[in-house]
């Protein structure tokens, strides 16, 4: 797969220059929260407001990593559920034929003991442990019936598929086992992480939190540049594009009107006809109708909660909305990014379409919808709401790839 990411350089939060001492109050505050990340902890042993937000964004991205770890498990404890109970039918199933087979043999062994043939022989059968093992004794096998052969052949049969498929649903229910502990700890994981960043945030005091929140201003701001940027580079592209497509199909008219073949004469067999539509126009235009429906129903959802392991439709976490966005759309995508991110085409971030699916991070535990301009719906992480940003919310080197998912 291809990846757009770029070598993160140490210290990628700037420093910023100190404000002299005449400046406001509010101007202080933002520059104090502009230092750098490494700076020193309190003089009273309280970590940096710095090094608290770096945790707290370190903290959420091992949530959002766990989320995905749940989802995963989630998945795999609902389809091997639905093989347990599958399986624990079929062997009831096969079960009640056993016991059908049993009482016709008890059947033909009740009628030999009436005719008083081969009583001893058929009893001893029929209390056997293992049939199989009487059942390789000659003699039985020479006073048998067609029918009590048949009978006996049957029973034999459903009673070796019967084991087999309890075996089957053992090994299965222990799996499911497995997948339930997986399950079970994955969401202790991130109830443990979530519950670590609330607490370092319930810490700030007020003059803290507002130096966070214009620090995340800041980065926002960045963002949007970039975004504005990417939009112009791609609308460059387009008429670059559009340009040539003119260009080419100019050229084909003056190439017919200068030709000297006469209405009556068809055109050579081995030269196709000439066309300014490229041959992947037609593909676009169905995957822009998708990606139009997903987005329709991607933009219905700014201003719900995220919540992590939530699919709708009152609550998403990231993977669960980019799912329920192109389901909507009639494209079945799989549960988590580790799968999403291999649903689809990779494309350069140059070339992203609305409706493409952005990635993020070497983990792969983030994804968006793009929209165009640089911009995507997601649902970003705990204690916010589906929204529509920049792609660069987190910055460049943190986008992973764009995946066309139809």
């Amino acid at each position: 797969m291809a990846s757009h990411r770029k070598s993160r350089t140490p210290g990628t939060r700037v420093a910023g220059k100190r404000t002299p001492a005449i400046a406001t109050a509010a101007l202080t505050s933002v520059a104090l929260l502009s230092q750098t990340a490494d700076a020193a902890p309190a003089d009273d042993g309280r970590p940096s407001l710095e090094e608290v937000e770096k945790k707290v964004d370190d903290l959420y991205r091992q949530a959002e990593s766990a989320t995905e770890k749940y989802n995963a498990a989630k998945e795999r404890t609902t389809k091997q559920r639905k093989r347990v109970d599958t399986l624990l039918d079929d062997v009831a199933q096969r079960t009640e034929t056993l016991n059908e087979a049993r009482e016709e043999l008890g059947s033909l062994a009740a009628a030999q003991y009436r005719t008083g043939a081969g009583v001893p022989d058929t009893a001893t059968f029929l209390l056997a442990d293992s049939p199989q093992d009487f059942f390789d004794q000659s003699r039985l096998m020479d006073r048998m019936t067609g029918r009590q052969k048949e009978a006996v052949d049957d029973y034999v049969t459903q009673q070796s598929e019967t084991m087999e498929k309890r075996q089957e649903a053992a090994e299965s229910l222990e799996t499911l086992t497995e997948s339930q502990n997986d399950l079970k700890t994955a969401k202790a994981t991130v109830q443990k992480k979530l519950s670590t960043a609330r607490e370092l945030l319930s810490k700030l005091d007020a003059e803290e939190r507002a130096r966070l929140a214009a620090a995340e201003e800041k980065k926002q701001e960045e963002a949007a540049r970039k975004a504005a940027e990417l939009a112009r580079q791609q609308a460059e592209q387009q008429q670059a594009e559009e340009k040539a497509r003119q260009e080419s199909g100019t050229s084909d008219a003056s190439g017919s009107s200068g030709s000297t073949t006469t209405p009556s004469t068809p055109p050579s067999p081995s030269t196709p006809p000439s066309t300014s539509i490229p041959p992947s126009t037609s593909t676009d235009s169905s995957y822009a109708a998708k990606a139009e429906k997903a987005l329709t129903f991607a933009r219905t959802q700014i201003g719900k909660p995220y919540v992590w392991g939530a699919t709708g439709p009152g609550s998403y976490d990231c993977s669960g909305l980019t799912q329920a966005a192109w389901k909507a759309a009639g494209v079945t995508l799989p549960r988590t990014t580790y799968d999403q991110v291999h649903a689809g085409t990779t494309v350069p971030l140059s070339q992203a379409q609305p409706g493409d699916l952005v990635f993020f991070y070497d983990d792969l535990t983030h994804v968006g919808v793009y929209v165009g301009n640089g911009m995507m719906i997601h649902a970003p992480k705990p204690g916010t709401y589906v929204r529509e940003e920049s792609v660069f919310y987190d910055g460049e080197s943190s986008i992973h790839s764009v995946v066309r998912p139809a």
